[in-house]
């Protein structure tokens, strides 16, 4: 059995890096309580007090050819949500400057689909241009399997980090889509490095995959070096194909992103999709290692009740939300 304070205090001075086999050991360690201080421990000592947020805005909705089968937006499900195309440089910037005004610090245009033509990445160019003369945010783009030509476009219109999921464990991923595959995510991410972006990827917990799938994908996440984790929970979306997969607990969850933590000592380990789940009912959520969180709503699922809500949560917890 490992002993928790002595690999802590390895990661903090030595830069450890825990095995999948000392991983899995965390993330079942006795006392939960013990393992979130151990993870809050890494992270204040390598991470600091900064909480770093981000909002996000559906800016292309629907009618996605992939299966996934998580999601609200894959054609082959029927959820009833809003279908639109690549919305403007209006409506994009009124979030922005609410967003903004607010002191959130990152913003993402977020686009349903496989990918995006040449045509809507310049369409998309031109609003992060105007987005970047008219606010403070730092912009990100979440825009599926792009180009390296289409990312330094991006780049070049103000775009410093690129966001691309890799959903779950690559020996997990195939049973939940067969459209797309972990290493067509993975050149993507390796793309947008090489122009000159930072990287956000993570994934869904609670699609059913095993204890040491979870354990995996947090070390496949170390090993091409990400910035920045989210961590979504599942919320089963009626007339999606896992509908029916049961919700995880909200200790299984924080235990997760504990041990998300201790496998990322420097990343931003970041609440995402399904946060309300756990968020709010104690403050535990902001004393297990994570330190990011996706402000206001998600895609085609609410948040919270205001962007100014999850702000004061935030603060109140002793983090600081300015550099």
């Amino acid at each position: 059995m490992i002993n928790l304070e002595e690999i802590t205090n390895r990661i903090i001075n030595d830069g450890y890096q825990v095995t999948e086999s000392e991983a899995l050991e965390l993330l079942r360690w006795p006392d939960a309580n013990a393992l979130y201080a151990a993870a809050d421990k890494v992270r204040a000592a390598l991470c600091g007090d900064f909480f770093d947020t981000c909002s996000i805005i559906n800016a292309r909705s629907g009618r996605c050819s992939e299966d996934c089968k998580w999601c609200s937006q894959s054609h082959k499900h029927h959820t009833g949500i809003n279908e639109y195309p690549l919305i403007g440089v209006d409506e994009a910037m009124q979030l922005a400057k609410r967003n903004d005004k607010a002191g959130v610090h990152r913003y993402s245009l977020v686009t349903s689909g496989r990918t995006m033509t040449d045509s809507q990445i310049d369409k998309a160019a031109d609003i992060y241009k105007a987005l970047g003369k008219e606010t403070k945010l730092f912009l990100c783009a979440s825009m599926g399997l792009l180009t390296k030509p289409q990312l330094q476009k991006l780049y070049d219109a103000g775009v410093r980090r690129y966001h691309c999921n890799i959903e779950s464990a690559p020996s997990y991923f195939p049973k939940l889509c067969t459209t797309h595959t972990t290493a067509e995510k993975v050149q993507t991410i390796k793309w947008a490095r090489e122009v000159g972006m930072e990287v956000c990827s993570g994934g869904i917990i609670g699609m059913g995959e095993s204890e040491e799938q979870r354990v995996e994908m947090a070390c496949y996440l170390r090993e091409i070096g990400v910035d920045s984790i989210p961590m979504n929970v599942l919320m089963p979306i009626k007339g999606t194909a896992l509908e029916n997969q049961p919700p995880l607990e909200e200790e299984e969850i924080l235990r997760s992103a504990a041990m998300f933590r201790l496998v990322n000592p420097k990343a931003n380990i970041r609440m995402a999709g399904g946060r309300a789940s756990y968020w709010g009912k104690s403050e535990t959520a902001l004393k297990c290692g994570m330190n990011s969180s996706i402000v206001g709503d998600m895609l085609t699922t609410t948040g919270a009740k205001s962007i100014e809500e999850d702000m004061e949560k935030i603060t109140d917890a002793g983090y600081k939300t300015t550099i």
